[in-house]
């Protein structure tokens, strides 16, 4: 009898082939969209900032390993974060004017970990895997709904200008001249 010694694939691999998840064109980790509602809100019913009509709301999978992070970045909609299952995940916030938090997604809320975050409108976000973390799985609702019109990504130097406090977290959740 020959023995055939089988390699583990990572749960992370798994979970991206299962949910068809490409890389994020821009934020890194991981995203499939799987809702896009059918019903617009018109230019008109937004706030000010939208170029255009939006949908109602849209939801994606997202996925971060160790190799990949969330880049800073804000959006002129609110968003709300998922856990679903992995590993903890650290969140930056950036709020205009100038404070901040650190929150963290997961499924230890014994331990003030929440199972859900919500990033309002024109906060800068960023998010990592915790320290010793595989991988997380998560899914994001955006109202109104995502339009890559709506999305800035943040530069280190402006950011580290605008919230000097944070410098060492900014360097953490940005890439070098970009």
């Amino acid at each position: 009898m020959r023995l055939i010694k089988v390699t583990a694939v990572k749960a992370s691999d798994e979970i991206v082939k299962k949910l068809n998840l490409e890389p994020h064109p821009i934020e890194g980790g991981y995203f499939a969209e799987t809702y896009r509602s059918a019903v617009s809100i018109p230019v008109n019913c937004l706030p000010a900032g939208y170029s255009g009509a939006r949908r109602i709301t849209t939801a994606i999978y997202y996925l971060i390993t160790p190799d990949s992070f969330s880049r800073m970045h804000r959006l002129n909609s609110d968003e709300i974060f998922h856990f679903y299952c992995g590993d903890p995940v650290e969140m930056l916030q950036l709020m205009p004017g100038g404070s901040s938090k650190i929150l963290k997604l997961g499924n230890d809320i014994i331990n003030g970990v929440y199972p859900q975050i919500v990033v309002p409108r024109g906060v800068w976000q960023g998010a990592r895997l915790c320290l010793g973390g595989k991988y997380a799985l998560m899914g994001t609702t955006v109202s109104p709904g995502f339009d890559y019109s709506d999305y800035e990504i943040g530069k280190r130097d402006f950011l580290i200008k605008e919230y000097p406090e944070d410098r060492s977290r900014i360097i953490d959740f940005t890439i070098e001249n970009a």
